[in-house]
Order: structure tokens, then C-alpha cells, then sequence
């Protein structure tokens, strides 16, 4: 028989103590995952990262000395970082979609429902899917809403067709799935493939497009406007 595999660590970073203290409740039951630490503030978070070793690290975005995407653009320029999940009581917020930029694998309204929170951070502490698909789609809108209309306005929708124009076929079908929501299975389903080999060209599109998740993925076909 196998070793029970270890509960995903887990740093929470808010300066809402009543936050701090309801979502320890909420982990503290869960047999798989395990409160390491708290921090309140994101200037508190490279000496929480280094003493707890978390795995997953649930980052409130508004803080009052370092907000939650300085910490995540911090976090994620390690060698080897903890995931993040950023919190917030906002799903259109630019700053969510910043810190998805800079490396974030997901984000949680804090109004989420308890187990919803829990199934957050397996999937993100076992690299699979952090958004659902209604999440995703939601993003989309508020980006593709914020992109200018010209063809040619935005240096970030250039970029991101220059990247794209570098995959085969075959990873750019996967990449357009990605962005629109698509979990692995239903990629899997979608492009007659196996779920394996659907995560084999996940794996790829991140090293060929220099970039942490596939969260990031799904941005930069949305800043492309595949979808």
C-alpha cells in the first residue's frame, strides 16, 4: 500500500484577521490540507514563504503597505514557487486580472463557498485547472471589453499573435481550448485526444510560451482575439 500522500501546505496572506481566522476554520477540518501560516500583509510574505514552505499561498490582492500582486510578481520570480491563489470580494477587478498576469493560478471570490475553496487549492496544488469554465468565460468578457477595437492599438495583442504564430497546429487548437474554458477532459473529448495527451501539449505551450499556467494561456489567446 501506498504512503497517504501529504496535505497541501498552505499559507494565507490578509489583513483581515476575521478573514485569517475563518478560512483556518474552514482548512483546519480538511484532512488533505494543512494551515502552515498566516501573514498580513504582502511585505510579510517572502520571510512566510521561506519559513513555511507553502504550497499554496492564498493572497488577498488589497493590502495597505504590499498589495497582493507586488507579493505575486515577487512570489513567482523564485526558483521554485508556491502556487497562489489571489482572493478577492471583486470578479471584475483589473488588479485580479494583473496578478493572473503576473503568475497567479486562479482567484477566489471571498464569498466562495467552503468546499469550493477546498477544490481550488487541490487542483491548483496538483497543477491542474484553477478557473472553471463560467470563471474563464467571465475573464474573457472583462478582457476582451477592455481591449481597444483598431487592429493594431494594442502592442499586447500584437505580442501575443507574434507568440502564437510560433505553435504547430495542433498546439494552437489546444491553446484556443484553453481560452476558452475548456477543461482537459473536454479538450480531450473536443480533439479526440487523450486527457494525457492533452496535458502533454498543456506542458508544452507553457515552456514554448515562456509562461507559469494555463490561466496565462487563456489570457494570451484572449489578448490575441482567437476567442
Amino acid at each position: 500500500m501506498n504512503a497517504a500522500a501529504e496535505p497541501v501546505r498552505v499559507l494565507i496572506v490578509d489583513d483581515d484577521a476575521l478573514v485569517r481566522a475563518g478560512l483556518s476554520m474552514i482548512l483546519g477540518g480538511v484532512s488533505d490540507v494543512r494551515v502552515v501560516g498566516e501573514a498580513a500583509d504582502g511585505a510579510e510574505v517572502p520571510a512566510a514563504v521561506e519559513a513555511y514552505v507553502p504550497d499554496v499561498v492564498l493572497m488577498d490582492i488589497r493590502m495597505p503597505r504590499v498589495d497582493g500582486l507586488a507579493a505575486t510578481e515577487a512570489l513567482r520570480a523564485l526558483p521554485r514557487p508556491p502556487e497562489v491563489l489571489v482572493l478577492t470580494t471583486f470578479d471584475a477587478d483589473d488588479q485580479v486580472l494583473r496578478a493572473l498576469r503576473a503568475g497567479a493560478a486562479g482567484f477566489l471570490l471571498k464569498d466562495t463557498p467552503p468546499a469550493e475553496i477546498v477544490q481550488a487549492i487541490r487542483r491548483v496544488a496538483a497543477g491542474e485547472a484553477t478557473l472553471s469554465p463560467t470563471v474563464t468565460r467571465q475573464l474573457i468578457r472583462h478582457v476582451t471589453a477592455a481591449a481597444p477595437a483598431e487592429v493594431g492599438a494594442d502592442p499586447r495583442r500584437d505580442r501575443a499573435l507574434r507568440l502564437l504564430d510560433g505553435l504547430s497546429e495542433r498546439e494552437r487548437e489546444v491553446a484556443v481550448a484553453l481560452g476558452q474554458g475548456r477543461t482537459n477532459a473536454e479538450i480531450a473529448a473536443e480533439l479526440f485526444m487523450s486527457v494525457a495527451t492533452v496535458k502533454a501539449y498543456v506542458s508544452r505551450l507553457l515552456t514554448k510560451l515562456e509562461l507559469n499556467n494555463r490561466v496565462q494561456v487563456a489570457l494570451l489567446v484572449h489578448d490575441a482575439g482567437l476567442v
